[in-house]
Order: structure tokens, then C-alpha cells, then sequence
């Protein structure tokens, strides 16, 4: 599914981002209501896969104000991207994606993402990722893109096999629970390469 930037890039990705059902874009401090609200409906949703998300850290509707501005700083200066994704129907939150940089050379990005503990089943996170990885390829000129996501975690990996990633590799590795102890894991690692239509 196609995307369709409607402002100026900021940092190397487009403002908005818009999809037939979304519109993505970056937070900022005037967010911090609404999102450490949904942060607290969600703690209990991300705490056995996304223990350390940072929706899992905020304090208070204060601490998530200043959260939310590093973001947009982080955002701005081209270090790492946490979007939001809104209903265009109801402007309500139903998704958030990540982007970060893994590797220079070539030029790899990672994604992470979730959906709202009551948006899950609706296709929202792979039509997020979906345009989201679009714009990694047009925007910042990857070379691949990669999805890490725990070998238990069904939804997780069905996102990045609708998105068009391939399966690379299964390792174990050490994932840190919500007890703040590590707990032994099998994470997926998922590649995709860039297609014919990814824009360059």
C-alpha cells in the first residue's frame, strides 16, 4: 500500500506520513496527556515482550512531556524516529512505530512497533510498517531493513511477513523481563532488500 507524504521531510523522514486508513507522524511535548494516559492502558499489553519500550518508563503526564521533547529533538537531528499512528476516521492512537539505524555499512535500519492494547487484530501496524519502510527506502536511502522479534511472538512476526520481510536468521539471545531480570530467548531477525518500487 502505498504512502503519500503530505509535508516537508524533517531529519531525513516526511512530517506525515498517510496510508488509505493512518496518518504517521512524530510526537511532540504537547502529546504528553493523551500518551502517558495510553502508556498506563498499555503497561500490562507491552510487559511481556516490550518490557523495555519506552512507554514502560514514563513517570508522569511531566516526565512523558519531557520524553516526548527528546524525541522530537532525536527526530529533528536524524538519530532515531518514533512515530505515531492516528485513525484519520477518529484521530485516535492505534500504533507506534520506531525506526533506528543499525548498521552503516551497508545502510541498515531496524523497525520495532506495537498496537494499542484495543486496536490489535485491525491491520494498523502492517499498514504502519508497510509505508513506514517505504520511506526508509525513499527517505534515507537503505540498503535493507530488519525486524527483530521474539520467535513466541506470533503477531509480531506475521507483521513482518505481510510487510515483505524474509526470515534471516533465529539466535538466542537474553530479553529483559518485567522483573528487571533477563530472561533466555529466540529472537527472528527479518531483512528486506529493496524492490523495484521502493523508491531511491
Amino acid at each position: 500500500m502505498g504512502s503519500i507524504v503530505t509535508t516537508e521531510s524533517i531529519g531525513g523522514l516526511p512530517e506525515v506520513i498517510e496510508t488509505d486508513r493512518l496518518r504517521l507522524r512524530p510526537y511532540s511535548a504537547a502529546d504528553a496527556p493523551w500518551y502517558y494516559r495510553m502508556s498506563l492502558r498499555n503497561r500490562n499489553h507491552l510487559k511481556r515482550y516490550e518490557s523495555g519500550n519506552i512507554a514502560m518508563t514514563l513517570a508522569s503526564e511531566e516526565h512523558t512531556r519531557s520524553v516526548l521533547d527528546d524525541l522530537a529533538k532525536a527526530w529533528e537531528q536524524g538519530i532515531c524516529y518514533f512515530l505515531g499512528a492516528f485513525d484519520k476516521e477518529t484521530d485516535g492512537f492505534v500504533a507506534q512505530i520506531y525506526i533506528g539505524p543499525f548498521r552503516k555499512e551497508p545502510i541498515e535500519y531496524i523497525v520495532g512497533y506495537f498496537a494499542d492494547v484495543e486496536q490489535e487484530g485491525n491491520g494498523f501496524v502492517s499498514e504502519a510498517v508497510g509505508a513506514a519502510v517505504e520511506q526508509i527506502f525513499a527517505d534515507l536511502n537503505a540498503d535493507c531493513v530488519r525486524i527483530h522479534c521474539d520467535e513466541t511472538n506470533v503477531r509480531s512476526r506475521r507483521v513482518a511477513q505481510r510487510c515483505g520481510f524474509r526470515l534471516d536468521a533465529v539466535v538466542q539471545e537474553e530479553r529483559v523481563n518485567p522483573e528487571g531480570g533477563v530472561t533466555p530467548c529466540q529472537t527472528t531477525i527479518y531483512l528486506r532488500l529493496p524492490e523495484p518500487d521502493d523508491s531511491r
